[in-house]
């Protein structure tokens, strides 16, 4: 029995747009409601929420009966981590700050088993592979890996033709709140000049065959980035939306 086909990866490369939302809650529950809502995509975000290997794990489990493909985002691009991740199963790997084609290759063999990459063998006792149930999954596992970088600072943006031409990338995902930030323009992702270095980068990745990513957190950032083209585009953060309808909903009624 070989690994399970990636149907999250084959959308991107047939360049079919995919919505998503962040999840930041880093709770099982959560993820599970989270998982009915009709979402494409949904990423455990291993990075600026209070994750561990434990948590995501947990994640993927209430995400398995859901139709959303689960992307886990690691807290950096560690080969350790990328392991890890894989092991307790995921297949959408998103890594953050990746600013060299090094780092990226570093990556992409991060995600592959010998004799072609440096992931480690020890998937008989993983829940990947269903605990040694899957007995194909170390022969066919790295071709079901969708690998995705996020590309967020001026030195990632000046190398990023570097980083597409690295064989056995996905995707590219831009990071509008860091990028901005090291631009001169603290978290103003809205500013002009960051938004046409995001068009502009969303043309390279499109022009190079991979995907392009990004992440709005206001309607008009969102539609923005639609506009531009980015293909698999997260539109919300849970936390957000449970923060602002809850804040709306206080604020209505206690005005009557």
């Amino acid at each position: 029995m070989p690994a399970p086909i990636n149907t999250f990866k084959q959308a991107l490369a047939r360049g079919e747009r995919q919505i998503g939302c962040w999840m930041c809650f880093a709770e099982a529950p959560a993820a599970e409601i989270m998982g009915t809502a009709g979402f494409d995509w949904l990423v455990i975000d291993g990075e600026h929420a209070p994750n561990d290997i434990r948590s995501i794990r947990d994640q993927l489990m209430a995400l398995e009966a859901s139709p959303s493909h689960p992307v886990v985002r690691l807290p950096i691009g560690e080969t350790w981590m990328v392991k890890q991740a894989l092991d307790v199963g995921a297949q959408n790997i998103l890594v953050p700050m990746i600013e060299t084609a090094e780092q990226a290759r570093d990556m992409v063999r991060a995600c592959q088993y010998p004799p072609h990459g440096t992931r480690g063998v020890g998937a008989t006792a993983a829940r990947a592979s269903r605990f040694g149930s899957v007995s194909e999954y170390i022969q066919t596992a790295d071709a079901q890996v969708c690998l995705l970088l996020q590309v967020e600072t001026r030195a990632g943006i000046a190398n990023l033709d570097d980083i597409l031409a690295v064989e056995g990338i996905d995707g590219v995902f831009i990071g509008p709140s860091d990028l901005s930030t090291d631009m001169g323009h603290q978290g103003n992702s809205a500013h002009p000049e960051v938004r046409a270095v995001v068009a502009e980068a969303i043309s390279r990745i499109r022009a190079a065959g991979k995907a392009p990513g990004i992440l709005g957190v206001t309607e008009e950032a969102t539609q923005a980035y639609f506009d531009m083209g980015a293909q698999f585009l997260a539109v919300g953060i849970d936390v957000l939306l449970l923060a602002q309808t809850a804040r709306r909903l206080a604020a209505g009624w206690k005005a009557k």
